[in-house]
């Protein structure tokens, strides 16, 4: 690749880990200037440190809208700008299925998962509409595109963060700010503590094994100028997931029925 985010300053929330650590690095690989907002003070610190000026940490917790607000300024003090918002800083819930989820956790999943969304792209757009636009792209998930059993708070913030984003993509249109949605789908992470491989031959028709890389990639291509005339989408990252079931799945239900026909 060639530098597709020279010149520009971002913000990656959640950017210790995972899919905001591989979009980290990948930004700076293409020219950035990134700042890692993280709780992780350690690891925030030591992705800083290995990518060295480009890069810088400032500990923030995404349900603080004050927290929030002080690393756009730091982003704007410490690197003259700000051009692209990743807001990808999120938590798991309650993996109990329903009828036994007590909801306690519900408050802190929806103030991470879908306020720190929400004021994140304010505070960002703010900055970004006395300054010439700028693109905000937020992480939801396939488990906001795709009804499913448990796990009904992370549900339902991640389809908010959806309904949210194409709303604020409508509003701040105008200002020349676009607004994206990704939605990855079986891609290991420290969040992710289940049977990925064995989901991903239940459920994803690329029998490929998808990497955090896979969904920065998505991210750079949504912030970079290759993507100027996009606002308001939802970009799957998934392996085809949310297309349909594998054809493994399928030769096997062809398989029954024709057996069924015979007898």
């Amino acid at each position: 690749m060639g530098q597709e985010l020279s010149g520009k300053v971002a913000i990656v929330t959640g950017g210790a880990s995972g899919i905001g650590r591989a979009t980290v690095e990948l930004f700076v690989e293409e020219g950035a200037r990134v700042v890692i907002a993280d709780v992780d003070t350690a690891r925030g610190e030591e992705v800083a440190a290995k990518l060295g000026g480009e890069a810088a940490f400032k500990r923030t917790d995404v349900a603080d809208a004050d927290q929030v607000q002080e690393v756009v300024d730091f982003a704007v003090s410490r690197f003259g700008g700000l051009h692209v918002m990743f807001n990808n800083a999120g938590i798991p819930s309650s993996r109990e299925r329903f009828l036994e989820d007590d909801l306690k956790d519900f408050e802190r999943v929806m103030r991470v998962n879908l306020f720190g969304v929400m004021v994140g792209s304010q505070r960002a757009a703010r900055h970004m509409a006395k300054h010439g636009g700028g693109s905000i792209i937020n992480n939801s998930s396939i488990g906001g595109i795709l009804a499913g059993g448990g796990v009904m708070t992370y549900r339902a913030s991640k389809a908010a963060i959806i309904h949210v984003s194409r709303s604020m993509a409508v509003d701040l249109a105008e200002h020349g700010i676009r607004v994206n949605c990704i939605a990855p789908g079986l891609i290991a992470t420290p969040m992710t503590s289940y049977d990925l491989a064995r989901v991903r031959r239940a459920q994803q028709p690329l029998p490929r094994e998808g990497q955090a890389r896979d969904v920065a990639s998505a991210v750079l291509f949504l912030a970079s100028e290759r993507s100027a005339q996009i606002t308001g989408i939802v970009m799957p990252v998934d392996g085809g997931v949310t297309t349909g079931g594998p054809m493994r799945g399928f030769k096997e239900i062809m398989a029954a029925r024709a057996g069924a026909a015979d007898r």
